[in-house]
């Protein structure tokens, strides 16, 4: 069996049984290469539109099997195999793309290895700018794939430190760092690999770049915990910080954090974005997260395809979600726990409520609703139409605060809150690999298991949320047998922004009362 390579990290590069073999044309690397990283056929209109999108079906036709024919005469085999009216690589060949395998072993290890393969941006220097499909597909791909690396490289950090190799750790850092200078996170990393060397020197010419990054370039003062870390350096500020964790659940890890122990627990669902340790670094959200950790001992996670937990190949579902949850759930040995759904994680609970009631001392949606999108009987959420022009608009600002006004308007004008959420979607996720999880909510809608839910019920909502429309807590709150429904002021999504006390004194009555 022929072996064909495709070195896809850094600008590509092909080769058949050991062989470099050259592409001139730029368009049948593409072409090659999509067939590859789709893995199963494409339709030739297909493959013909992508790569000829201003030209007649016709010609576009004509052109496709112009560029079959010089990639056949430049390896000197048939690597692809054209079947009536689809394309895809010849199955008689042994394939390989350096960034699949760099995925897998981002997912099942070694992390060394996944950083060592990882020698560019995927197809680095290579574009074409009259494909605007394929160099969309191409960024996102990218992005995707930048995104793993970061969450490789914070992995392998912790691991090096803890593993008594800090020296190493300093290696994955600088280039953490470098990968984003304007990372306070990275910068933190490459400090406490810099303390646990013993280099406090190096430390504090960190700690001093860091600091005139962020007055330089963002115009902000940095965390007060990268602060300590310089002031008490016999101290790791780190580990104040809960330790992540993972379950699996069918092949899939599943990050989560446990935090305080109060005899009641809390599982937080988060909304579309998330990243266990990411959250600590905002104050507000730190000082949310601590307090209702006195409530009980709270439970938070990742989901599937999020934050540090494992990427997945298909769009999360609600059943997903609630797989999720239990995993979770079992491996903090919590039989019973209060479950609390914040935004799109609330689908997610209402099913995991239907099908474990026995589990939920009781269920708090906050910000939430029961459909992604518009319809004749649920008519205050946003058009498919709408919805997907705001998700253009939310991946087109990927990398910066995007959509901060719609979550936290009172936020809008906070450089310190935007660094912070431009850094954690960044860390969460990336345009390409979130696309389809706002696809996946888009499409949820669990209106039909609202009057199946058992579980004593509590809908929380401020009035002038931009993001999920009060009339949709409200729908919930007359859905769900029982539920109360309670109207907090302000415009704020984020739980943790604007006044916080009216939420956190229902959540602890609810829980005293179960």
């Amino acid at each position: 069996m022929k072996r064909l390579e495709l070195q896809l990290m850094g600008f590509p590069e092909f080769r058949l049984d050991g062989r470099t073999v050259e592409l001139a044309l730029r368009k049948a690397a593409a072409l090659l290469i999509y067939l590859a990283e789709v893995g199963g056929p494409v339709a030739r209109e297909v493959a013909a539109t992508l790569l000829w999108p201003e030209t007649d079906e016709e010609a576009a036709r004509a052109r496709l099997r112009r560029t079959l024919y010089k990639i056949r005469i430049a390896f000197g085999s048939e690597v692809i195999a054209a079947a009536g009216a689809s394309l895809s690589l010849n199955p008689a060949l042994s394939v390989e793309a350096d960034s699949r395998v760099f995925e897998h072993a981002c997912n099942v290890g070694p992390l060394d290895a996944a950083a060592d393969i990882y020698r560019g941006d995927y197809l680095a220097g290579f574009s074409l700018p009259d494909c605007p499909e394929i160099e969309e597909w191409i960024f996102f791909r990218r992005e995707a794939l930048r995104s793993r690396l970061v969450q490789a490289l914070e992995r392998l950090i912790e691991a090096k430190i803890a593993d008594g190799e800090p020296r190493s750790a300093v290696v994955h850092a600088t280039r953490l760092a470098g990968l984003d200078p304007l990372s306070e996170s990275a910068h933190r990393h490459l400090i406490r690999a810099h303390l646990a060397a013993g280099d406090r020197a190096a430390a504090e010419r960190q700690g001093e770049t860091c600091i005139r990054l962020l007055r330089e370039e963002l115009g902000i003062a940095p965390d007060p915990t990268t602060l300590a870390m310089l002031r008490e350096p016999t101290r790791d500020a780190t580990l104040d910080l809960p330790r992540t964790r993972y379950v699996e659940v069918g092949g899939i890890h599943i990050a989560y954090q446990i935090v305080g122990s109060g005899p009641t627990d809390i599982v937080l669902v988060p909304g579309f974005i998330s990243h266990v340790e990411r959250i600590w670094e905002d104050r507000s959200c730190r000082a949310w997260i601590s307090a209702v950790s006195r409530l009980g001992r709270l439970i938070l996670f990742d989901r599937r395809g999020m934050g540090l937990s494992d990427r997945v190949g298909a769009r999360p579902t609600v059943e997903a979600t609630a797989q999720d949850i239990l995993a979770v759930m079992n491996a903090a040995g919590s039989r019973r726990a209060l479950l609390i759904g914040a935004s799109e994680g609330g689908p997610g609970c209402i099913r995991f409520a239907v099908d474990h009631p026995d589990r939920l001392i009781g269920l708090v949606l906050w910000g939430s609703l029961a459909k992604g999108s518009r319809a004749p009987d649920y008519p205050f959420a946003l058009t498919v139409a709408q919805y997907d022009l705001w998700k253009q608009r939310l991946l087109a600002g990927w990398g910066g605060p995007a959509e901060i006004q719609t979550f936290a308007p009172s936020l809008a004008a906070d450089r310190q809150a935007e660094t912070w959420w431009a850094g954690l979607l960044r860390a969460a996720s990336s345009p390409g690999a979130v696309a389809g999880l706002l696809e996946a909510l888009r499409d949820a809608d669990v209106r039909h298991l609202l009057t199946n839910v058992s579980a004593r019920t509590m809908i929380l909502h401020r009035s002038g949320d931009r993001a999920v429309r009060v009339e949709a807590g409200r729908f919930l709150a007359a859905k769900i047998p029982g539920a109360r429904f309670i109207e907090v002021d302000g415009d704020d999504h984020w739980f943790w922004v604007g006044d916080q006390q009216p939420l956190l004194n229902s959540i602890s009555a609810f829980a005293r009362r179960g």
